[in-house]
């Protein structure tokens, strides 16, 4: 079973992908997000397909309280959307701190300086950070 994961960001859309047996979230790419353009479905319907991808999780940007903000419906409405026209499961995932999370990994790893400013990266690294804590709660699928 594959799932996908989704970091949606107000820039960019940070993708991952797990492996085949579903226990491992890999990086796979960040898409590009134009403001005031709708979502890149024809990209994300490609590698649907291409991974055969059976769950879509989609990171939900909570306030530090719990609560929604407004981000938070915009994703919650993609979720929807996501839904309807791959017509996969949406799981929602509690995205707070995975973007400290993954500066603090990027940062200690043994990249270059250059590469390690590379905000795509953050928002990869994001997706591979709720891809994972949604496999691990839910490993008997």
């Amino acid at each position: 079973m594959r799932s996908l994961g989704i970091d949606l960001g107000e820039k960019r859309i940070g993708i991952s992908v797990s492996d085949s047996t579903g226990l491992i979230a890999q990086p796979l790419l960040t898409l590009k997000r134009r403001i005031g353009k709708r979502f890149p479905m024809s990209s994300l319907k490609t590698i649907i397909e291409e991974h055969q991808v059976e769950h879509i999780i989609l990171g939900l940007p909570l306030a530090l309280s719990g609560k929604d903000t407004d981000w938070t419906t915009v994703v919650r409405e993609l979720g929807k959307n996501l839904e309807t026209t791959f017509k996969l499961p949406v799981h929602l995932v509690d995205e707070r701190f995975t973007s400290s999370r993954a500066e603090r990994i990027i940062s200690t790893s043994n990249m270059s300086k250059k590469k390690r400013r590379d905000k795509k990266l953050v928002d990869t690294i994001s997706a591979v950070l709720i891809l994972q804590s949604w496999l691990d709660r839910n490993q008997n699928l």
